[in-house]
């Protein structure tokens, strides 16, 4: 359901706010509804004596902006008699203080949930468990490329909430979306993508089947002129088929509905507008500058998405000229003739695995730096492909007991002797990177790809990659 900004700013007069988090996203969330309703307390877990609360609450009093706090390990006890509850991303919406409020009359929604409400531009909703976030920038430059003012955020990094005021309806607006987020939420999205749905965030969702509910989510609301964009490789998203009201296409298909599809053939991807139009040549595979076949999939998913908006031209030129996104297969320096990679979104195997397949493409071995937190992931195949990329592991974090073991039950699998792996098992990021400079000769590389999450030692990817980077910056 779609609102104004005008009814929205009706409907806050004289309601009480509780904010969940003080993090990223509801930082910008706090300063732009301050001025419409500064009757508002943030509700964290940092302890009151914690520097990087302390930091953010200066912050804001140094801005005049005046909260109510509530902190500490308890700091959901104060939760009662709010009319708006944003929550944080990464919580449950049953969360008995949630479920509580919400039956007592509160409203519990998120920052990111409000944003698409009040959206006055299409909306392109990307979401999957492998993809997203190149997808969504593909897309972005794509429209960018094509003459359009874009707006680009949501999982990406960037809350787009307080720019709602400068966002026309001409404009297009581009938000990566996880499960977190769309677990409450049924956004209007014209433009939706699911790039694949594999078992991911177990650590969070009850099951898969709940994972694959929110994903849902992304296309239980559109109407009959909307569209689904769905892989046709992938087993559980190419099922959706029937059930979006919206025009659904595909990418990895040649003959499949009666919309947009794209595959790939003869060296080259290829898209067709309808069953009955000729086939359009997307790009010869050589052009496109990003490695790896993953990502000719989300070349293919752009393309397909933005056929209403663009020429082909558009997708192009983006793809031949695209280098990647930060933390994802990024060059962040070479030294003594040795080129280290950063690819600190890998927080899954499947993300490792994937990875690892583009640096065999390229015929690549790199020295490899894996470990993280483990998320109640499948590890399988994770060992075969390891082994069949590199003989030179270095292992760190919480799941490098898992990842040994996989290795070892996996390298008979790959007719790889263990013995002929050298295996490394360090505390931390910096020991890590001393080891792999010792094993790294000129011409070789070194690969940061976890197949784990940030959260044992960072507080997301972004900042494992940034304190990566610094440390061969460092060398």
């Amino acid at each position: 359901m779609k609102a104004t900004l005008s009814q929205f700013e009706d409907f806050l007069i004289d309601k009480k706010i509780a904010v969940i988090g003080a993090g990223i996203s509801n930082r910008p969330l706090i300063r732009w509804l301050y001025p419409k309703n500064g009757n508002i307390t943030v509700f964290d877990m940092m302890k009151g004596d914690d520097e990087r609360l302390r930091r953010i609450q200066s912050d804001f009093k140094h801005d005049g902006i005046d909260l109510h706090w509530s902190t500490g390990d308890r700091y959901l006890d104060e939760l009662t008699g709010y009319d708006l509850i944003f929550r944080t991303p990464r919580m449950r919406t049953d969360l008995p203080e949630l479920v509580r409020e919400r039956k007592r009359g509160a409203v519990v929604t998120s920052e990111i949930a409000l944003f698409m409400e009040l959206c006055p531009a299409p909306l392109y909703g990307i979401t999957g468990s492998d993809g997203k976030t190149t997808t969504t920038t593909l897309i972005s430059l794509i429209l960018q490329e094509a003459g359009y003012c874009v707006y680009t955020g949501g999982n990406i990094g960037t809350p787009l909430l307080d720019q709602i005021e400068k966002i026309r309806s001409t404009d297009r607006v581009v938000l990566e979306l996880s499960s977190f987020q769309l677990m409450d939420s049924l956004p209007v999205v014209n433009h939706a993508v699911i790039t694949n749905i594999i078992p991911n965030h177990l650590d969070f969702h009850r099951d898969f089947p709940e994972y694959i509910d929110a994903k849902k989510n992304i296309f239980r609301s559109q109407g009959v002129t909307d569209t689904l964009t769905l892989n046709a490789n992938d087993d559980v998203s190419s099922r959706f088929i029937g059930e979006p009201s919206g025009r659904t296409r595909f990418f990895n298909a040649k003959d499949l509905g009666n919309d947009v599809t794209a595959w790939r053939g003869a060296g080259a991807l290829y898209m067709r507008r309808s069953p009955c139009s000729q086939p359009e040549t997307i790009i010869q595979e050589k052009d496109v500058l990003l490695p790896g076949s993953f990502n000719l999939d989300n070349v293919m998913a752009a393309a397909v998405t933005t056929a209403d908006d663009v020429t082909l031209d558009a997708v192009r030129a983006v793809a031949k000229t695209f280098k990647g996104v930060a933390h994802r297969m990024e060059l962040v320096g070479e030294h003594d003739g040795v080129r280290w990679y950063n690819s600190s979104v890998d927080s899954s195997p499947s993300r490792t695995m994937k990875t690892l397949a583009a640096f065999r493409e390229r015929n690549e071995r790199p020295v490899l730096i894996a470990g993280g937190q483990d998320k109640d992931s499948d590890y399988t195949g994770l060992g075969a492909a390891i082994v069949s990329t590199t003989s030179k592991i270095i292992l760190a974090g919480q799941n490098a007991d898992l990842i040994e073991d996989i290795i070892r039950r996996e390298a008979d699998v790959a007719a790889v002797d263990i013995g002929s792996l050298t295996l490394i098992r360090v505390d931390n990021y910096e020991q890590a990177v001393n080891e792999a400079r010792k094993l790294a000769s000129p011409g070789d590389s070194v690969l940061l790809s976890p197949a784990g999450t940030s959260y044992d030692k960072f507080h997301h990817f972004e900042e494992r990659g940034n304190y990566f980077r610094r440390l061969v910056h460092d060398l």
